[in-house]
């Protein structure tokens, strides 16, 4: 139900408002596309994931004195997870959902000869992770649990489009992420004798890249760029369940990149 949920919301997502470098702006604009990617989650000394992601994304943009975006993702794919042991082909998706807000005005011009213009931004973004390993067990005898990751955080970025003639354009984006509020939760009631755990995350921070070669026509443009995101989270808060016991989720760190195609209209 949940990756229905997640496709659903990435189809009709929020609205918010947007603009255009092009040579006159446009009231609004809609993208959708489709990324490939590869992802590695380490806890340093602890654990590693690594796997392929396959995902469709989509935006709405209206412009009108400010900018509003609203944007979202849903992907999926299977991870290897390493330690002592192995499991592979574990489920992992990722939903992700961010509003965006930047004034056109207090863009900086550069590059007059070929109409670069870079604007800051900023707004309000929310990221789940579900890594699912219930039911499979290591190659040296672990049980696997399902792990939920759940992040609030402020994006705050620039992006600059530069006009390379003839409908050719630019586009480059550099963002810093601060995280307000995160909650691991891990499932180990899985496995027989555990409880499930929540921890809360307050410390961490993220970031992330792209470039993107636009051609664009009077009635869609093609979209293809390249991208990076990474998160750096802190040790958790403790927890400590039914039995005593204390828990927290370690230091953590992941990096995803790939390639992304999209239409804009």
């Amino acid at each position: 139900m949940i990756k229905r949920i997640a496709v659903l919301t990435v189809c009709f997502m929020l609205w918010g408002i947007g603009y255009s470098f092009a040579e006159t702006l446009s009231n609004h604009s809609f993208e959708a596309g489709t990324e490939i990617s590869h992802i590695t989650y380490r806890e340093p000394g602890v654990m590693k994931n690594k796997g392929t992601m396959k995902g469709i994304f989509a935006s709405y943009s209206r412009y009108k004195n400010l900018t509003w975006k609203a944007e979202g993702r849903y992907s999926f794919g299977e991870v290897d997870y390493e330690n002592s042991g192995t499991i592979e082909d574990i489920d992992d998706y990722i939903i992700e959902i961010r509003g965006l807000v930047k004034n056109p005005d207090c863009g900086l011009p550069l590059l007059k000869k070929h109409a670069t213009k870079i604007i800051p931004y900023g707004g309000i973004g929310y990221r789940y992770l579900n890594d699912n390993s219930s039911n499979m067990i290591s190659s040296t005898g672990a049980w696997g649990y399902e792990r939920e990751s759940n992040y609030i955080y402020t994006p705050i970025g620039i992006e600059s489009i530069t006009d390379l003639d003839n409908n050719w354009f630019l586009a480059m984006t550099l963002e810093y992420d601060y995280l307000w509020w995160g909650k691991q939760k891990s499932h180990l009631g899985d496995v027989p004798g555990y409880y499930d755990i929540e921890n809360r995350q307050t410390k961490g921070r993220g970031g992330r890249g792209s470039i993107e070669l636009q051609k664009r026509a009077k009635l869609i443009d093609v979209v293809l760029g390249c991208f990076i995101r990474y998160w750096n989270i802190e040790e958790s808060e403790t927890t400590t369940d039914p039995s005593g016991a204390s828990w927290v989720e370690p230091k953590n760190n992941s990096t995803e990149y790939g390639v992304k195609f999209a239409f804009r209209f």
